[in-house]
């Protein structure tokens, strides 16, 4: 199976200089765990629910200033539409990350490919080996 049968469609980025207030009231509304950040029309980063804690909560930052550029993850990791979901899976794995950017052969991000997407195209086993990657160094 591809990427592109299995990855969620409709996902839009916002810019770095988005404030984490307005990425945590998304999250919320749109019920997701992160955001991808963009910038002159290029992924540049992502943010995830985890990230507003660690890099900015937690850190006793004052969250009425921070926005995406402070707390974004990278290097992005993100995988190709035409790719076999096994070797997104993989690269996943790999990285212990529950969500991948989809970028397109023009290299624009098109969707996101979740755990949530792998289970629910049938693939439960290749989304459990995701889950075990990413949680083992909680063990």
């Amino acid at each position: 199976m591809k990427v592109r049968d299995a990855m969620h469609k409709g996902v839009t980025w916002v810019e770095p200089t988005t404030s984490v207030q307005a990425l945590a009231r998304d999250m919320r509304d749109e019920d997701i765990g992160s955001i991808p950040i963009g910038e002159n029309d290029r992924l540049v980063g992502m943010v995830t629910d985890r990230d507003i804690i660690c890099k900015g909560v937690a850190d006793g930052a004052d969250l009425s200033t921070l926005t995406a550029r402070d707390v974004m993850s990278g290097p992005i990791l993100y995988c190709r539409a035409d790719e076999d979901v096994d070797d997104a899976v993989r690269l996943m794995e790999a990285n212990k990350v529950r969500r991948l950017p989809v970028i397109d052969e023009n290299k624009r991000m098109i969707g996101m490919l979740s755990l949530g997407d792998i289970a629910s195209v049938g693939n439960r086993e290749l989304a459990g080996e995701v889950v075990q990657a990413v949680a083992e160094h909680h063990a």
